[in-house]
């Protein structure tokens, strides 16, 4: 059961099976050590040269399929958009990392990524703006909880994994069978940053309502964005960024 539970959760591409290569030159490769000893590779965009201080950085965590080669486009309008470094970082077995998924494994990759932004590239904590979409926002949001941040950004997000996991095998005895829980629900109020939110009112993966139901237990400040008429994967465009760029700017 653990081994299914595995395979339906996460569902990651390794480089070996497909790799696209970075969409700048501008991108760098960064190699990570977590605290269980893996190897997590990143790409870092740094923010045109300016210093740490100035704007900030967004640390994205993605969703539970493919690698962080998939984002590389989105990784330059976020940049551009947001007007901040950019530090996406891959999983345990996605992309170029090691080791094998796992809930613990999401964490202590975020925390790699974090403890470098702070440490080597000498962010201020209360510069990064910590970005989820999907399973990530499960990260973003352990993440959040327990570390100083900027403002945390949560895509179609779900208000735990067993809740969403209930939606499509609804026979199943879900909260009790799974132990991957990435339970943002009873998380997400010792989070006491700027939260911004934004969901698609027909996602058929995560509903929207778990969407609406994780930014009701959100501390304030705090905006929620439906997007209408959309999905489970999206790429927020430029609209969407402007607001949140608005968003984080008056916080």
């Amino acid at each position: 059961m653990k081994w299914l539970e595995n395979r339906l959760v996460f569902q990651p591409t390794t480089a070996e099976t497909l790799w696209n290569p970075p969409p700048d030159n501008r991108i760098q490769d960064v190699w990570l050590t977590s605290r269980d000893g893996n190897k997590i590779h990143a790409w870092f965009l740094p923010h045109d040269g300016k210093s740490p201080d100035s704007r900030g950085a967004v640390l994205v965590s993605h969703g539970n399929g493919g690698n962080l080669s998939d984002g590389g486009d989105f990784l330059l309008h976020l940049a551009a958009t947001l007007d901040r470094a950019v530090l996406i970082y891959d999983y345990p077995g996605y992309g170029r990392s090691s080791g094998s998924p796992s809930e613990e494994g999401c964490y202590a990759a975020a925390d790699a990524a974090y403890d470098w932004l702070t440490g080597e590239q000498k962010f201020p904590p209360n510069r990064i703006v910590l970005y989820g979409g999907s399973l990530g926002g499960g990260v973003a949001v352990d993440l959040a909880s327990r570390r100083d941040h900027a403002a945390l950004v949560l895509v179609c997000t779900f208000t735990s994994l067993p809740a969403a996991a209930k939606v499509h095998h609804p026979w199943l005895p879900c909260h009790t069978l799974m132990s991957n829980r990435f339970d943002s629900l009873s998380k997400i109020g010792q989070c006491r940053r700027p939260v911004f939110m934004t969901h698609g009112t027909l996602d058929d993966i995560v509903p929207f309502d778990q969407g609406q139901q994780l930014f009701a237990a959100a501390n304030e400040p705090k905006q929620f964005v439906p997007l209408e008429g959309l999905y489970h994967n999206v790429t927020l465009d430029t609209p969407v960024l402007v607001q949140l760029r608005k968003f984080l700017d008056e916080k």
